[in-house]
């Protein structure tokens, strides 16, 4: 009994230490975010993004990259774009960039995993992308894209009024900066659940999960073995995405698993992999069903969980051909001291006085006329209860850890 309550407090400890490494990352990501969506004009998106093919790839790559990070979001925007004219490839490109190519989660990778991961979450986004587009116009699914957007037709069109002030003005006005401070409170509405399961799984994980079970589901994995076999680091990447599908997190809270994944010798494409598989768990599965039939929810699963297959292998093999292959030992963050007085004591503090400012603002600086927020996919009710009721519980395990730690023993 002993021995848990240890490991208890000591998952616990980790959790908020993860997350205290990485708040400041969260902060600059998300106000970063939502000043993109609130400054940057998207009047001509949907116009633009139905030219030439390579022209709108770019474009839709461009939107995805100044987008929210939040898959749901990602998907709500897809079908939107998708939806008001834009070919299908540049829709997916979208999809990919939103969730792939976006600041915050670049932030939070070079926190817990290294420059060489930021290298591949950045240049995978865009193999992602280019192995889609290939991969489409070699199928040429032109019954699907159309019975797709007849799928769609019978949604009422949103309001896609603008004003017509550019950013320069924009920027200018105090009520815009309370529009991006309520911006900023949507996206923390919209991840604190699955940011706060998965940091807690983390830190459950750190504590209490024994490297044997690593070792077993992920073949030859180990820390210290970084020399595997062609069909190790392909059985590495299948196991990635149903590893992610386990823990139905979204990219941003799975950054901390990613790491002890890695830290525990999982190869780097099986880590690559993992991060890459939030747009191939069952609600993204449900919710482009709903938007577009099954039929073409499940090409779309075909389609980015083939990419992501090959986006993993030519990351790894390429990195090892340069001799980049990151070290697992490089990965040390259950053993660190997270709450010493360093760079990231002094920007938590910054970026946490920020966020109090964008708060005041967005409670008592309202405006008459509101920004218009980013649409969001149908998420599950039920699905959504879930996670509300497994984050209160981590909160209530945190509590107790904390206490057990600092109080008890």
């Amino acid at each position: 009994m002993d021995d848990f309550f240890k490991q208890w407090s000591e998952a616990a400890y980790t959790t908020v230490g993860f997350f205290w490494m990485a708040l400041w990352a969260f902060v600059l990501g998300y106000i970063i975010s939502s000043m993109i969506q609130v400054f940057v004009t998207e009047k001509k998106m949907q116009e633009t993004m139905n030219e030439n093919e390579g022209k709108s790839v770019l474009l839709g790559t461009f939107f995805g990259f100044i987008s929210s990070s939040c898959s749901f979001s990602a998907l709500a925007g897809t079908k939107s774009i998708f939806k008001k004219g834009a070919s299908f490839i540049s829709s997916i490109a979208f999809l990919l960039a939103s969730t792939n190519l976006v600041i915050e989660l670049g932030i939070l990778i070079s926190i817990f995993l290294g420059w060489q991961f930021v290298v591949g979450e950045y240049l995978g986004g865009i193999l992602l992308i280019l192995i889609s587009w290939v991969l489409i116009r070699i199928i040429n699914p032109k019954k699907l894209i159309e019975r797709a957007r007849k799928n769609l037709e019978h949604e009422d069109d949103d309001d896609n009024s603008e004003d017509s002030q550019n950013w320069k003005e924009k920027i200018q006005q105090e009520s815009n900066w309370a529009r991006v401070a309520r911006k900023y409170k949507m996206e923390w509405s919209m991840v604190w659940k699955d940011v706060t399961v998965g940091f807690t799984i983390a830190g459950i994980t750190a504590a209490f999960v024994p490297d044997a079970f690593f070792e077993t589901l992920f073949i030859n994995s180990g820390q210290g073995n970084t020399d595997f076999t062609f069909l190790e680091i392909l059985e590495h990447i299948i196991v990635g995405p149903i590893a992610a599908f386990l823990t139905f997190i979204g990219s941003m809270g799975n950054i901390p698993l990613a790491a002890l994944l890695f830290g525990k010798g999982v190869s780097f494409a099986g880590v690559m992999a993992f991060i890459f598989s939030d747009l191939v768990v069952f609600p993204v599965l449900r919710i482009n069903a709903k938007y577009y039939g099954w039929k073409m929810s499940l090409f779309i699963l075909f389609l980015l969980f083939t990419a992501l297959i090959g986006t993993s292998l030519v990351l790894h093999y390429s990195l090892d051909l340069l001799s980049l292959l990151p070290d697992p030992s490089q990965v040390t963050i259950q053993d660190k001291e997270h709450f010493k007085i360093d760079y990231t004591f002094f920007l938590n503090i910054i970026f946490l006085v920020i966020s109090v400012y964008l708060v005041y603002l967005g409670f008592y600086k309202r405006t008459d006329v509101d920004h218009k927020m980013s649409e969001m996919a149908p998420k599950s009710p039920l699905l959504e209860k879930i996670l509300k009721y497994a984050a209160v519980i981590c909160y209530v395990w945190l509590i107790g850890g904390l206490v057990i730690k600092f109080l008890i023993r």
